[in-house]
């Protein structure tokens, strides 16, 4: 089989927690790459690229894409086989508790890429630029996304906007930059939009959702995100330009698609978007683990014995011949 024709593999993630005999053992409480191990099905996966997502869409294979904020997500996310990992600016909700994304700033968006990098091997890392990071000029908006590949370890970075933005994305390919576009429900036009609503519901805004798309392909974008667009709009943008589109609440058509991971395991607060499924229920398993470690704490159930440090039996012996001693001196 042609290399560029042989499957994407995964892996199978099983836990595996070592005994403690120390202290601060290398294998106990600490680095996630310390507990689990992990079995290749297959041949390992080769380096997922810009060059890698085009070949797929060439061969309609489906790409996949999710969001990792932390280094311990990042790892799962990419061992698993996930094709692309966003650090979406999405974090500005999932991770500080913001209102929405427009408040998060480059340097607090680095803080997480960084931590990504670190635990993102195969995939193709890419870097969500912040609200008012490429707005302003095209030499800015160069100097944030450089920022991003050398201080972030990012491969590509993500700007909202089709045909008013496409001189700026022009200029950051230039730099040798690669760059995500994203139409549709861009979050960071969320006060211009009057809300997070689905794009592209007559034929006016078809027609600028299509000239967008077109743009973008023309400008040579790596993908471009489509978001909240009715799915025969998505089909027919995924069908006339060249450049893979991962769709979020677009439909099926497109050539990939990603999820917001505290959407995939229900750890976001309040009622999820109609695309949003739900694979696992993280906030259940977390909560019941806390509340059990709080039940064991009231009761004196934790830490019990064998979960405790005890003095070599020299050490206690010895020990004890000075209690007694002391004890024998206070009568």
């Amino acid at each position: 089989m042609p290399l560029d024709e042989r499957p994407f593999c995964g892996y199978n993630i099983s836990h595996s927690i070592q005994s403690c005999d120390r202290l601060y053992p290398p294998s106990c409480g600490g680095a996630l790459e310390d507990i689990v191990s992990l079995t290749p099905i297959g041949e390992p996966r080769r380096k997922i690229t810009t060059a890698t997502i085009r070949e797929k869409k060439l061969h309609r294979v489906p790409i996949t894409c999710l969001t990792a904020y932390d280094y311990a997500t990042a790892r799962l996310v990419d061992e698993a086989g996930i094709d692309i990992v966003l650090v979406g600016d999405s974090l500005a909700m999932t991770m500080l508790g913001y209102d929405n994304t427009l408040s998060v700033t480059v340097d607090e968006m680095l803080h997480h890429v960084r931590a990504v990098r670190r635990g993102t091997k195969d995939a193709l890392l890419i870097a969500d630029m912040p609200y008012g990071s490429y707005h302003a000029s095209a030499e800015e908006a160069i100097h944030n996304a450089a920022r991003f590949v050398k201080e972030g370890g990012a491969e590509a970075v993500k700007m909202e906007g089709g045909e008013k933005r496409v001189d700026v994305i022009r200029r950051v390919i230039d730099a040798e930059i690669p760059v995500a576009g994203h139409i549709g429900l861009t979050p960071q036009s969320v006060n211009m939009m009057g809300g997070y609503k689905v794009q592209g519901k007559t034929l006016n805004a078809v027609e600028q959702l299509m000239r967008d798309a077109v743009a973008l392909d023309r400008a040579g974008v790596a993908c471009i995100y489509l978001e909240g667009i009715p799915r025969e709009v998505a089909a027919m943008i995924t069908a006339e330009v060249e450049t893979p589109t991962i769709g979020i609440g677009a439909g099926p058509e497109c050539d990939g698609q990603v999820l917001v991971f505290h959407d995939l395991v229900n750890l976001t607060f309040g009622h999820a978007a109609k695309f949003v499924r739900r694979y696992g229920d993280a906030a259940a398993l977390i909560t019941q683990s806390v509340l059990s470690f709080k039940a064991d704490v009231v009761s004196h159930q934790f830490p019990n014995d064998s979960e405790s440090y005890h003095l070599p039996k020299d050490t206690q012996a010895a020990l004890e011949t000075v209690l007694h001693r002391k004890h024998a001196m206070q009568r």
